[in-house]
């Protein structure tokens, strides 16, 4: 594509695309061809300012509109999305380069998350006590806290949004996005439906950029709040920024997920669910499995049904029917190709070499075939590091005493999966794990919306997870007011230093 010829995604501003004052652009690419297909602009901090300001103006009438009307609005948000939601995950797709029918699996979850908002009245409508002392009443309210910011990962860039979006619109907040700047252009897209849904200007904001953007959100005094999902030094750095500003934050971290099977397992189950859980998305998922910790009297025999199973996914463009698409950027496929060059060297076995793959696309995109490396020893960076790409590390344990040690030692504690048909090691399982989403013959354990969801240790930094009565929680402060009224002639005795008490 001619360069002069390339589309620029602006961001979006109180209700319309603005090009800002930033004359910075970063490359948007397909990863199933690999090539340049446009551009991005990157916020300075005048376009921080102008997306923050505009979300403090339009805050006052948009905390103030009803409640009814809030949710209508959000309402027919949703069934603009039903109608149209194949657009959407083609926009996904040739962007990040995940196949159409994950693109389309994503906007469903986060769909959830917007339904579950619909009921937000009954969620966030705060409690009434008559009569708490002699005459006196006492009510609470939840109330907005203003301007939020939401800043999302290039390897989900509806559904994380989408977990956050929706329930502090919800609640009355105002927003500023920052998408990842891989895959910016389905944020502009759902901007322009809420805007169609009657959403007034300013209350939901794109504003595209790199460090300097975030930067800006953490430092805005006006920015009440931040929302984050990305890397566990990124959230640490955000959590950290925010909260010395005195803002609100979940920060969501990275992960290095564990599905430890036992020997009385369905091994046929644990290896469909290994597959799925670890290649879906070219493993570029928080929740992927990474790590198969499988007891050693049955691990020759999985290892083998794993690869059967390997055997038969199509890797290519996520546009032609196929099983797993490219990774999102050449450097990034480099930097996962590493990890399995350096398994070779420290001795692991690599099973199922990736590096191989004979892909149903371009030549020149940016393809990673699933891995399968086993034997892999603790010390190994194959084991360590969250490598965010098709490969899948097989560790080798004796019982499930060994297998929870083993996710345990770790430092993250994002999600964990145990493969039994034994209760009491399921019950065993997820009462000691130190994660915090646990799935029990359930690869990917993403909790549904009316939970919420966010790791332990250094996958989450800040108290409050995401999505779910905790979503309402985060986005919303508590006022309690205690009131007395007293009759035309008031009957009271005079003067009382005395602390107040409920008699």
């Amino acid at each position: 594509m001619n360069v002069m010829n390339i589309p620029v995604v602006d961001h979006f501003i109180a209700g319309e695309p603005v090009e800002g004052v930033g004359a910075r652009l970063g490359p948007v690419y397909d990863p199933a061809l690999g090539v340049e297909t446009k551009r991005v602009r990157l916020a300075d901090p005048a376009d921080v300012e102008t997306a923050v300001a505009a979300a403090a103006e339009a805050f006052p009438a948009w905390r103030d509109t009803s409640w009814a009307r809030r949710q209508a609005v959000l309402f027919t948000f949703r069934e603009l999305l039903n109608g149209r939601k194949h657009e959407l995950a083609e926009i996904i797709t040739s962007e990040h380069g995940k196949v159409l029918p994950d693109a389309l699996a994503e906007i469903s979850r986060g769909q959830e998350v917007l339904e579950f908002a619909l009921a937000m009245p009954q969620m966030a409508k705060g409690g009434y006590s008559e009569n708490v002392s002699t005459g006196v009443d006492a009510h609470s309210v939840l109330q907005p806290l203003g301007v939020v910011g939401i800043v999302s990962p290039f390897n989900f860039p509806v559904m994380v949004p989408m977990w956050f979006l929706p329930i502090a619109l919800a609640t009355g907040n105002t927003v500023v996005l920052k998408p990842s700047e891989k895959d910016p252009s389905a944020a502009n897209w759902i901007a322009g439906l809420l805007k169609e849904a009657g959403l007034p200007d300013g209350v939901f904001n794109v504003l595209h950029g790199d460090r300097v953007a975030v930067d800006g959100l953490l430092g805005h005094p006006d920015v009440q709040a931040i929302s984050f999902v990305g890397s566990t030094p990124v959230a640490r750095y955000v959590y950290e920024s925010a909260t010395r500003e005195g803002k609100r934050v979940q920060a969501l971290g990275g992960a290095k997920n564990h599905m430890l099977v036992l020997p009385d397992a369905d091994l046929n189950l644990a290896a469909d669910s290994a597959v799925n859980a670890a290649f879906g998305s070219a493993g570029e998922r928080c929740m992927a499995v990474s790590v198969l910790a499988v007891v050693d009297a049955v691990a020759d025999d999985l290892v083998g049904r794993i690869v059967t199973r390997m055997k038969g996914i199509r890797v290519g463009d996520g546009r032609r029917g196929c099983d797993m698409g490219p990774l999102v950027t050449r450097e990034h496929r480099d930097r996962v190709a590493s990890y399995i060059e350096e398994a070779e060297k420290d001795g692991s076995r690599v099973v199922v070499d990736g590096r191989d793959v004979a892909p149903d696309g371009a030549a020149e995109g940016f393809w990673l075939g699933p891995t399968l490396v086993d034997r892999v020893a603790l010390g190994s960076r194959v084991y360590t590091d969250e490598i965010f790409g098709p490969v899948l590390a097989v560790v080798r344990v004796r019982d499930l005493d060994e297998g929870i040690a083993l996710v345990n030692g770790g430092p993250y504690g994002n999600g964990a999966a145990l493969f039994t048909a034994a209760g009491g090691a399921a019950r065993r399982f997820q009462r000691e794990v130190q994660a915090g989403m646990i799935g029990i013959n359930v690869p990917v354990p993403v909790p549904v919306s009316f939970y919420s969801f966010g790791g332990w240790k250094q996958s989450m930094f800040g108290d409050t997870k995401a999505y779910g009565a905790q979503g309402v929680h985060f986005f919303t402060r508590e006022k309690a007011v205690t009131s007395r009224w007293p009759d035309p002639v008031p009957d009271h005795e005079g003067l009382d230093l005395g602390f107040p008490r409920n008699v």
